[in-house]
């Protein structure tokens, strides 16, 4: 899968963390190390994009309410601009939060999660890397890509689909390098409540963390104009 990498030991958590899989990533905890998860084979880069209008957000439309986020368009052109055609292509309509940790973060992206067998989530995506566009901090509401760990990953390319937003602040993570590459302006609301399934008794439990499946489903992400939401804040 792809994983984040725990603070304490840089392993591949996003099927645990937002790095891992070869189209995942793992991320750290900013307290304690998550366990690691396999992660997918590398992927060749991915294919040129074609450039976006500026001034758009993304409106992720979930069991929990709707999330927009708006993107780093100036820090991060390769990374959004891949995002948006997956978003025109209606690549994320149907998936779920594959990976929620409390006061960590929520993970998703991976078009393995749209099927009924969860012991492949974390380890899908669209077959291709994007190149590291690694700058920006990872605070509360930042959404950014998984990533297979550096032990296999030296140049910290981003998974090409599966994404995490983060539910506090992480400095952890910005030393292990991630790309940041938009924020949550409308919707921590709903974040919140898809973080809060991790303790549910109902929801699984796997090796890179808790699952809650169709109860953290996105059924629809559209592109919109960021001058509807322009004025909305995370806080």
């Amino acid at each position: 899968m792809t994983r984040l990498l725990t603070a304490s030991a840089l392993l591949l958590a996003i099927g645990s963390g937002p790095a891992g899989a070869a189209d995942s990533t793992s991320a750290a905890a900013d307290t304690a190390a998550k366990p690691a998860t396999p992660a997918p084979a590398a992927a060749s880069a991915a294919p040129a994009a074609a450039a976006a209008p500026a001034g758009e957000v993304a409106v992720l439309q979930t069991t929990m309410g709707p999330i927009v986020i708006k993107f780093h368009d100036k820090d991060t052109p390769k990374t959004v601009a891949n995002f948006k055609k997956l978003v025109r292509d209606k690549f994320y309509d149907g998936t779920c939060f594959h990976r929620v940790i409390t006061g960590f973060m929520i993970q998703g992206g991976d078009p393995n999660s749209k099927n009924a067998y969860p012991n492949s989530d974390g380890m899908g995506g669209p077959g291709y890397t994007v190149p590291a566009e690694i700058k920006l901090p990872h605070l509360r509401g930042s959404v950014a890509t998984a990533r297979q760990g550096d032990q296999v990953n030296p140049t910290k390319a981003s998974s090409g689909s599966q994404f995490f937003i983060c539910v506090a602040p992480l400095p952890s993570l910005d030393r292990g390098g991630y790309t940041v590459f938009a924020e949550v302006i409308s919707g921590m609301d709903a974040v919140d409540k898809i973080v809060a399934l991790a303790n549910d008794p109902t929801t699984p439990k796997g090796a890179a963390g808790p699952n809650p499946g169709k109860k953290a489903l996105v059924s629809k992400v559209t592109l919109e104009p960021l001058s509807k939401y322009e004025k909305a804040s995370t806080k």
